[in-house]
């Protein structure tokens, strides 16, 4: 059973929170977090992204960059930016977008789960993406950035915390892309020993998003084990920092794909390659398709929208088979456009959902020759891969709202 434990939280001065919270760091290119850092100074993007105080010239992945990290964060606790929680704390944290509401507890997890698969994953990581978090955690001997966790939701679990958010927030503010978001600390030793009971009664939690960032803060910890051959379990390096929410709370974006070429092909014959595996195509012109059901998609090609709906054969039983982003891979993608591994292949790109189907027909446009939209994996198909002990596809998931990155530290 998952153990979840209070912590010793670094946190932002309140009156600063509005100023440090941060969207995670791998949601923006460099050029992107440069803009933002220099236009919020204070925005904690500049510790998670510390290349932003460096020229151009200076690579992302520059010990330098890791050092600076540090002696930032070390800054800003010394300045009074950020705040040392006297004890250790369980917190809630709401997030509010367009009206709907999410609220997760945040804590430490546990190593140990991770390794013996209570917390489960659902995707793939890639090695170099992990180096770059693992620096940055043994650099800043701190976790900045919360794993993402889901949980088959507990009566009990939502009971207790609708009772602490009649309180006073702790912190509440509305960050730039206006989602409000709310804190409030847990301190009484009554309810931290309640949730740590029911938490150990869940059968496991999942990994919603930071498969990156999790798998380093293990590897992290795994290492100062190897480091201190002596370590009781208790010592920080154990435990990752987390914010657990309930299932029936999220809300999961499509996540787009666009693609460089046709492999080759011209627009007819790609357009009958499309035809003969199987997929129906609906030519809609300049109306955007955003696909409402299993198994069609949104293609834009030429200026012109289509719509693809995929035949039955197509589909299948298997959790991660039968997802819409495995049948475009499966029978598209890979057949047709020979994408074999879209991990890899630099001929594909994948866009968020949040940044709308204007950004799909702006590549077009640019950079990319065909772009695909998609109808949403949902949180229900997520677990059942996940419970399945299998691996989704790269990018089949995006979660909104994001995380803030800032508002909770947890020092090793």
């Amino acid at each position: 059973m998952p153990k979840i434990t209070p912590f010793q939280c670094v946190r932002p001065a309140p009156n600063l929170a509005p100023r440090i919270a941060a969207l995670p760091y791998d949601v923006y290119n460099r050029q992107e977090a440069l803009a933002e850092v220099q236009r919020e100074p204070l925005s904690f993007l500049k510790i998670d992204r510390a290349e932003t105080q460096f020229p151009d010239d200076v690579d992302t992945y520059d010990p330098r960059v890791y050092a600076k990290a540090k002696e930032l964060l070390e800054g800003m606790i010394a300045d009074g930016s950020l705040i040392i929680e006297e004890t250790p704390c369980y917190y809630i944290y709401e997030l509010i977008m367009e009206g709907r509401s999410q609220t997760g507890i945040v804590a430490c997890s546990s190593v140990d789960d991770y390794q013996n698969q209570l917390i489960k994953k659902h995707e793939n990581t890639r090695e170099e993406k992990e180096l770059d978090r693992i620096r940055h955690v043994d650099t800043t001997n701190a976790h900045t950035g919360p794993i993402f966790l889901v949980y088959r939701s507990v009566e009990k679990i939502n009971e207790i915390i609708d009772a602490i958010k009649k309180e006073t927030p702790l912190y509440d503010f509305a960050s730039s892309d206006n989602i409000t978001h709310k804190v409030w600390r847990i301190s009484s030793a009554n309810l931290l020993s309640q949730l740590e009971i029911l938490f150990e009664q869940i059968p496991c939690t999942y990994i919603a998003d930071g498969h990156h960032r999790c798998a380093s803060a293990v590897k992290v910890g795994l290492e100062r084990r190897s480091l201190y051959p002596d370590y009781t379990g208790k010592e920080e390096f154990n435990r990752f920092l987390s914010v657990l929410f309930p299932d029936d709370q999220l809300y999961i974006m499509p996540y787009n794909r666009v693609v460089k070429d046709l492999n080759g092909l011209s627009g007819e014959a790609f357009l009958e390659a499309v035809k003969k595996a199987g997929f129906t195509i609906e030519y809609k012109g300049k109306a955007q398709v955003s696909p409402n059901k299993k198994g069609t998609f949104g293609m834009y090609l030429k200026e012109g929208w289509y719509l693809l709906t995929a035949s039955e054969e197509l589909f299948s039983t298997d959790p991660v088979k039968g997802l819409d982003v495995s049948i475009l891979q499966d029978h598209l993608l890979e057949t047709i456009l020979n994408i074999k591994d879209p991990r890899t292949d630099k001929r594909i790109d994948f866009v968020g959902g949040i940044r709308g189907l204007d950004e799909l027909e702006r590549r077009v446009s640019s950079d990319m020759t065909v772009a695909f939209s998609m109808f949403a994996t949902s949180i229900e198909e997520l677990l059942s891969v996940a419970d399945a002990g299998l691996l989704m596809p790269p990018k089949s998931t995006w979660f909104e709202p994001k995380l803030r990155s800032g508002l909770f530290i947890h020092k090793l």
